[in-house]
């Protein structure tokens, strides 16, 4: 089966993770994928696939005879969307010999367009499939679900030599708990990557620490004709609070710049609450970011009064840097895959974390490698099939060089 059919199969089966819910997995139908992925694991060849009471995917092959000396390489892709978008029935359309302009998304009065996606030119001629424009695509990652399953057939079909191969999908990643529950040692790898996001040659080992924080304002309400001097409104306070964060949003930064990113905010005159987000991957800056935002709610308490403003923040994640760089054959391997393929290899930080992130720390080393989605997590979400293709041909290649390589 090809990467794509693979893809549009698993992009039918509802998959949003909650950032509400504190069951593991956040979603029973997560299951649904993780039972599908098994089935299939089994058929192709994989006859030690499983999944786990916490929805957590599991297969190995072991190394063909002359490669057991090979490192054993894992791949890992995440089964969940986001939370915040609908991922229920998405309604794939596929556009041969796409011209480079404007896609009509369905009905939805929703517009694919050059001005807001400058690199949609780059696709023209490819095969590119979008959405109706009511759901995400679900790219983010059953493209990288897609692509290591396509590659693990592939192995197996034709035989080809490789060291022990360890394969896992996970839930809830989008809500930052993908590794929460990951068994590292029964996975088995002595390394591996994973397949997440991003164009194809992309290559990912520096992220983002990061970092939510929770403020709720206090109010006074009053009558308004009786208020002079005594009413707090709770929602012109917290404005006023973001008012002193610097001007570093999402929009506005790039590269390695970090950012607050206020990501809910609503309430009452009684009451309001507003959620942040805090990236940066200096792990000094992103300690003065935390600062600066205790800072602005203790002016907030000194001018209105002692708990007027409530913080509470909570790291997620770290950079994963410095668990890469004392193993850098990942990354010099990578770049030497793409570029034998004809991709142009980007070694790029990551504006944003995966699961590699965490499982970096937790003993084994995973940057990331592109799977040929773009625009992520909303409407305008689009993969190409040939995008598709040349990631699994990465994958591929990164076996075929681990193979040959000794621990």
């Amino acid at each position: 089966m090809k990467t794509y059919e693979r893809f549009l199969n698993y992009v039918k089966v509802h998959t949003a993770s909650s950032d509400v819910s504190e069951t593991v997995p956040t979603t029973a139908r997560q299951f649904d994928l993780a039972r599908m992925l098994v089935d299939e694991l089994h058929t192709i060849g994989a006859e030690n696939a499983r999944v786990d009471d916490m929805c957590y995917v599991y297969a190995s092959l072991p190394a063909t005879p002359g490669c057991e000396n090979a490192p054993a390489l894992g791949f890992i892709a995440h089964m969940d969307t986001v939370p915040d978008f609908s991922g229920e029935n998405v309604q794939p359309r596929i556009i041969e010999n796409y011209d480079g302009g404007e896609v009509v998304l369905g009905t939805s009065g929703r517009t694919l367009s050059p001005e807001k996606l400058p690199h949609l030119p780059l696709l023209k001629g490819r095969t590119l499939i979008v959405t109706d424009g009511t759901t995400v695509l679900g790219g983010d990652d059953k493209a990288g679900v897609a692509e290591i399953m396509t590659a693990v057939e592939t192995i197996i079909k034709e035989g080809r030599p490789h060291g022990k191969l360890c394969i896992g999908f996970t839930p809830d990643e989008e809500v930052g708990s993908g590794a929460d529950h990951f068994d590292v040692k029964a996975f088995g790898a002595d390394y591996a990557y994973t397949v997440d996001g991003g164009a194809e040659g992309e290559i990912e080992f520096e992220n983002f620490n990061a970092a939510a924080a929770k403020i709720k304002i206090n109010g006074f309400n009053i009558h308004p004709g009786d208020s002079k001097n005594k009413m707090i409104n709770a929602l012109l306070v917290a404005m006023e609070l973001n008012g002193m964060l610097p001007d570093e949003t999402p929009r506005n930064t790039e590269g390695y710049e970090g950012f607050f990113h206020l990501t809910d905010f609503g309430g009452t005159v009684e009451a309001a609450e507003m959620s942040y987000i805090l990236r940066d991957h200096s792990s000094e800056i992103m300690t003065a970011r935390k600062a600066t935002l205790t800072h602005a709610v203790k002016l907030i308490n000194e001018k209105y009064g002692e708990g007027t403003a409530e913080l509470s923040i909570r790291d997620q994640y770290q950079n994963m840097a410095e668990k890469i760089r004392p193993c850098m054959h990942l990354i010099d391997n990578a770049v030497e895959a793409a570029k034998e393929l004809g991709l142009t290899p980007r070694v790029q930080p990551i504006r944003g974390g995966t699961d590699g992130a965490r499982l970096s720390f937790m003993g084994l080393p995973c940057p990331n490698l592109g799977t040929g989605d773009f625009a992520c997590h909303g409407p305008y979400e689009h993969v190409t099939v040939e995008g598709m293709e040349k990631c699994t041909e990465m994958v591929l290649k990164l076996i075929e060089k681990y193979s040959q390589m000794e621990k």
